[in-house]
């Protein structure tokens, strides 16, 4: 009988990443409901020492498959890794981030363990011993509930979106065996960003520029307000289309779903592909010149006005009272 509420750890250059600390608190939420363990897979290179970090959010046990082979990502490897121990274990619940390797991962474990799972949620919960997924639908108009039936019952969490509480345990690792047989693929290449920068999947603070930057040049003075409020710089997809921002940068329905605790949207309408990216930000500041702009409608605080005026006098504003 399928039984324990699992996880899917990400982790990327030695570290893991945040989304991994908020799947643990709630893996850890819904298994005290339930009565049951947490566990977590952990797979890379040299990853062993950060199972007592995982501990630290309430995981029982996390297997760790240590192998050369899983060492930069790559689809294929990771999911046969994730897909052997899951089916020797049956947990009941399997939680992945809603980031980019989380989506890319879980596409192909769904494939491999025959189930069925519920994508970019803003909440889960048990509702008659199964999980209840709940997430954003038809651009952030409604929310949908999502009851899965199969097992094990998969979701994603977006980002950013769930609280991380901190839950010692006496974690215990079981190391255990990838069943890696020859890579079918292999990185050529890593393409780092800049070290230091901020990733928007992650920020708590967003500052991001769309169509009304007028050009590459003036992010200049959005990278400098985000500089004193220690944000990342988003943007939006005609900015990354123009090519005045990486794609990296880009928040949207094709881009990254983003949700900070603030975001400030400087010249940017509001199409509603950028709005479904960026819609559950914990508060929205729109800044743009139109005042029938679309992204006034989804605003917590709307300034109608020129955006090379009105950045240049907020960042002023901040190093005053940072000063």
């Amino acid at each position: 009988m399928a039984k324990g509420v699992w996880i899917v750890a990400e982790q990327r250059d030695g570290a893991l990443r945040k989304v991994s600390f908020e799947l643990a608190s709630t893996a850890r939420k819904l298994a005290d409901q339930l009565g049951e363990e947490v566990g977590a897979v952990l797979c890379g290179s040299g990853v062993e020492a950060m199972a007592a970090e995982l501990a630290k959010y309430g995981v029982d046990k996390v297997y760790v498959a240590d192998n050369a082979a899983l060492e930069p990502y790559t689809t294929d490897a990771h999911a046969t890794a994730v897909a052997k121990i899951v089916k020797e274990n049956d947990p009941a619940i399997l939680f992945l981030g809603a980031s980019a390797q989380g989506k890319d991962l879980s596409a192909s474990l769904v494939g491999k363990l025959a189930t069925g799972m519920a994508t970019d949620c803003t909440d889960v919960k048990i509702a008659d011993g199964k999980l209840c997924a709940v997430r954003p639908m038809y651009a952030g108009k409604c929310f949908g509930e999502i009851v899965i039936d199969t097992f094990p019952q998969m979701a994603s969490l977006r980002p950013n979106v769930f609280p991380i509480v901190e839950c010692a345990k006496a974690g215990e690792v079981v190391k255990f065996d990838a069943g890696l047989g020859e890579a079918k693929t292999k990185v050529a290449e890593v393409l780092k960003e800049a070290a230091g920068k901020i990733d928007v999947a992650e920020a708590n603070v967003i500052v991001s520029g769309g169509r009304g930057m007028k050009g590459p040049e003036g992010y200049a003075i959005l990278e400098e307000l985000a500089g004193l409020l220690g944000a990342a710089v988003g943007a939006s997809r005609a900015a990354v289309d123009a090519g005045w921002r990486p794609q990296a940068d880009q928040v949207g329905q094709t881009g990254k779903v983003v949700s900070p605790n603030l975001y400030i949207a400087c010249g940017i309408s509001g199409a509603i592909q950028h709005l479904a990216g960026m819609s559950s930000s914990k508060y929205i500041v729109a800044i743009n010149k139109d005042a029938e702009a679309p992204i006034f409608a989804r605003a917590d605080y709307g300034i109608v006005d020129d955006l090379f005026k009105v950045v240049p006098a907020l960042t002023q504003e901040v190093k005053k009272l940072l000063a």
